[in-house]
């Protein structure tokens, strides 16, 4: 029998074996799930959104659980894991709110004699293929429109995120979903490929690389069902001369380094109008100083370590190839002490003298690291912004509304941001361009995907 044995950043150590799913064990999962589905469609709508508040408070009285084996599981700091949960919490009750509006009928004109509408129907299993950096939330924008839209769901987690997987179940089970409504499985990439390709999932989820979303549609190829791939990002950031950076250095690098970076929409290129120049660098370097990099269990960390050395290691080398080319770094990293044991200790860093030709400034780090770059006006950042094989947010940082809603227009990407960064609203769609992948989660939208329409034609006389 496989086993996944889950190691832990902080330590290194295996803080977990789970036997991995057999074929046998995933035909029966689906049996249950088929069987479900029937019963679980035909459950009224709002009974589903009570079910999805039974789900919160089985969470909520879970917290501290939440919050600890969040660090221990991907290193997140513990004064920020009751932020996952709080974003749980809104995203849920949200995709609640938006159900009634997202599966609502399609009326049409009226024409007389005849009764037309589209109607929205549930598609059967859903398979949910949920990524280590943000395990809950990346989760739950597919899981809860799933269940809402009457669909029974199994949750496929990273091998790095096992007890996540494992609460979710609990946490369902306590809600009261039908017997196999929800169900999750520790299985590996091959078992994922033949479920994918088995004819038994009518609808597939998944967060992760650029390779990862290609290796799922080659598995799911033929089978024709609905696939959301959001596959990272390269987000940038513009700055304006009008910006006011008391505000936006702490804002914007926030989105630069939480989480260690590792965040698909984390800001990985800064565009700033060379009139601020200066003054945004004086403020950033000082900003990033005053991070903690620590163990994630302490509550004075504000930086945790990466997930595996092999990620610190990638992004040390992006650094010092840029060095090599020509860019200087702006913070020592021997004010972080950790940061001197390599492997995941990897010190927060900013680099000016970037210039496109740098992979730093074109493949996705996913660390905590940014390149920044001067531009003279809004058309030459609009230029570099969209310089990027991903597109998946933006930021424009000013005082004008207008004009960065103007810019917005212009810019390749899923989201533009003004005055913010690194933040999903679960009421506008979550989506992406190039190679950021396909499809929609959240907002009322985020229901298409778990739907498919039927059209009805319906004429009250023949003749």
């Amino acid at each position: 029998m496989s086993v996944l044995r889950a190691v832990s950043p902080i330590d290194g150590e295996v803080f977990c074996e789970r036997p991995l799913v057999d074929a046998a064990a995933v035909g029966t999962t689906f049996d249950r799930a088929e069987a479900a589905f029937p019963v679980w469609r035909s459950v009224p709508l709002d009974e589903r959104r009570l079910a999805m508040e039974r789900f919160l408070e089985a969470l909520r009285s879970e917290e501290e659980r939440f919050v600890d084996e969040l660090a221990l599981q991907i290193g997140r700091p513990i004064r920020f894991g009751a932020g996952e949960l709080a974003g749980v919490e809104e995203r849920t009750r949200a995709m609640c709110a938006l159900a009634e509006q997202g599966l609502a009928d399609l009326e049409v004109p009226e024409k007389p004699g005849f009764r037309r509408f589209v109607r929205r129907f549930p598609v059967g299993p859903v398979l949910v293929m949920a990524p280590w950096n943000y395990p809950w939330l990346t989760a739950v924008n597919a899981i809860v429109p799933a269940l809402l839209a009457g669909n029974p769901v199994i949750l496929k987690h990273s091998s790095q995120t096992p007890l996540v997987a494992e609460q979710f179940q609990r946490a369902f089970d306590a809600a009261g979903l039908p017997e196999g409504a929800f169900q999750h499985l520790h299985a590996g990439h091959e078992m994922t490929a033949r479920m994918l390709g088995s004819g038994r999932v009518r609808a597939g989820v998944f967060t992760g690389s650029v390779e990862g979303g290609a290796a799922v549609e080659k598995a799911a190829a033929g089978q024709f069902i609905a696939l959301g791939l959001e596959l990272g990002g390269k987000d940038p950031a513009w700055v304006r001369a009008d910006a006011d950076l008391e505000a936006t250095v702490p804002a914007l690098l926030d989105g630069v380094f939480f989480n260690s970076g590792q965040s698909c929409c984390g800001i990985e290129r800064i565009y700033v109008h060379c009139d601020r120049m200066d003054e945004f660098v004086e403020r950033a370097v000082a900003f990033t100083e005053a991070y903690v990099l620590g163990d994630p269990r302490e509550q004075d960390t504000t930086l945790g370590p990466m997930l595996r050395p092999s990620a610190g290691d990638f992004v040390r080398e992006q650094i010092a190839e840029a060095e090599a080319a020509g860019a200087r770094t702006l913070v020592d990293s021997a004010r972080f002490p950790r940061a001197a044991e390599g492997g995941v200790w990897t010190a927060p860093q900013l680099l000016v003298d970037v210039d496109h030709d740098m992979a730093l400034m074109q493949e996705e780090n996913f660390g905590p690291v940014a390149g920044i770059m001067a531009c003279a006006s809004d058309e030459e950042a609009l230029a570099r912004m969209n310089d990027s094989r991903y597109g998946l947010t933006a930021s424009i940082w000013t005082q004008d509304i207008g004009l960065a809603e103007r810019l917005g227009e212009s810019i390749d990407t899923g989201t533009v941001f003004m005055n913010r960064a690194d933040y999903l609203d679960p009421y506008l769609v979550w989506t992406g361009t190039k190679d950021t992948g396909r499809g929609v989660s959240l907002s009322a939208l985020g229901f298409d995907t778990f739907t498919r329409p039927r059209s009805f034609h319906l004429r009250e006389q023949v003749g």
